[in-house]
């Protein structure tokens, strides 16, 4: 019992600690009311000694509560209510109003079974601890949560339309560096290509000459003294000097041969970006066609074989670099056209005013309901991760935008065709503008 206890010991932590305590007896008579309770409640300890719970509090939740207090003396259980579960079990007015949002203290309320020495619940011990602030943190937080997952939701959709826009801008990008890339290679390549080149010259002449010093150092070689010639014989046997007098010269050879390879890939790469030159040129459309075949050749090479029907088209007015990228991506596509090795077929030729070409396969071929999106966006049959679905999309755009068509024809099982068709005269010769390819799309 309360007035039983070591005085000290009870008015040290039952009466300084911010917390509320007090105690019922079976009959739901007060026993112990500790000073939290007195300053909330209004009502002090001598007021409330013995008398009934519920008499004195008509607004605490009888029913409940008795349920509550019987069942820990019946089973001699603690338990426990949140404020969650239930608001509050006396209307204490909260007492930190800066805190705002309520006007009466939330509560989480613990019930304790208080033994006697023959181990009978003779108390119920009930705690009330005032968690107002941290409830209203804890609500505020869901409530930020909410929000947070609203506007996380929101920021997906826009990163999804942001990432579909970066991933064209990208292609586009992409393939408008090309020719930046093509340039820049082209002219960090030709500088060290001409030292080594000449470096190559100079040092074969110099292997040549050193070749005729051998050959007389090699004639008179019998009459050095004996230990001499031994000597030289052992260090010829170790390094096999008669295949390392072969090598050499095929080693120059090769080197130069490697060195007209590299020249001709430059060559190409400036071809087909045009770094000589910039807007709208006349150029020849089938040399536009030889040198993109060269530059994605390692691409090709070991899936398609390449046929070449020409019809020599006259000169065309356009912005080359950009027919190149076309041309590019209609022959990088038909290659991935094929489930073995196909053929990839290229023509030219002119009808009226205009030159076509054609890039036709005969792979897989495209489905009818598919024919009508391939331009589109974002639209891909490739599998997820392979293909951003742009390719098309840029190539078409590109072509309208030199006021011509981009034309396909498939049969499923037979292969796809892709033609080209471009105006001979622009009238835009000397603009140097950019062709901005990738900011509209098919109608």
């Amino acid at each position: 019992m309360a007035d039983q206890q070591n005085p000290q010991l009870s008015g040290f932590i039952v009466e300084r600690m911010e917390l509320g305590v007090f105690a019922v007896d079976s009959s739901f008579n007060i026993v112990l009311w500790n000073h939290f309770m007195h300053t909330h409640s209004g009502k002090s300890w001598e007021s409330l000694k013995g008398t009934n719970l519920f008499a004195s509090f008509p607004e605490l939740p009888e029913s409940w509560l008795k349920r509550k207090i019987e069942h820990v003396f019946a089973l001699g259980n603690y338990a426990f209510t949140s404020w969650e579960q239930r608001a509050y079990l006396f209307r204490f007015k909260h007492n930190r109003p800066i805190t705002g949002g309520v006007d009466a203290m939330l509560q989480n309320c613990t019930f304790l079974p208080l033994r006697d020495a023959k181990g009978k619940v003779e108390l119920v011990v009930i705690t009330l601890q005032d968690c107002t602030d941290n409830a209203l943190i804890q609500q505020r937080l869901a409530e930020a949560i909410t929000v947070s997952d609203e506007e996380r939701r929101k920021q997906q959709e826009l990163i999804v339309k942001l990432e579909d826009a970066k991933n064209q801008l990208y292609q586009s990008e992409k393939l408008a560096s090309i020719g930046q890339l093509a340039a820049g290679v082209a002219h960090e390549i030709n500088n060290p290509i001409g030292f080594v080149n000449s470096n190559l010259g100079t040092l074969e002449r110099n292997v040549t000459d050193l070749m005729k010093l051998m050959a007389v150092f090699e004639s008179k070689e019998t009459e050095l003294p004996k230990d001499t010639q031994r000597e030289l014989s052992k260090i010829k046997k170790e390094i096999d000097f008669e295949y390392l007098k072969e090598d050499l010269a095929a080693l120059i050879s090769e080197s130069k041969e490697g060195l007209s390879h590299v020249r001709r890939i430059v060559s190409d790469l400036k071809d087909f970006s045009r770094v000589d030159q910039s807007g709208w040129q006349i150029a020849d459309l089938e040399k536009c066609i030889d040198t993109t075949l060269n530059v994605v050749s390692n691409e090709i090479r070991y899936k398609a074989t390449v046929v070449k029907e020409y019809g020599h088209p006259p000169l065309v007015e356009c912005v080359p670099g950009q027919i190149n990228q076309v041309l590019m991506n209609l022959v990088v596509n038909a290659s991935q056209a094929f489930p073995e090795r196909g053929q990839i077929t290229l023509r030219t030729g002119e009808e009226g005013m205009y030159v076509w070409i054609e890039v036709e396969d005969n792979g897989i071929g495209i489905p009818p309901e598919n024919q009508q999106r391939i331009f589109e966006p974002f639209f891909t049959t490739k599998p997820v991760g392979t293909g951003t679905g742009l390719g098309l999309s840029v190539c078409y755009n590109i072509i309208r935008k030199h006021e011509g068509d981009l034309i396909v024809r498939s049969e499923v099982g037979k292969g796809t065709c892709f033609r080209i068709l471009l105006p001979i005269f622009h009238g835009k010769m000397g603009e140097s503008e950019e062709i901005e390819f990738a900011n509209s799309a098919p109608q």
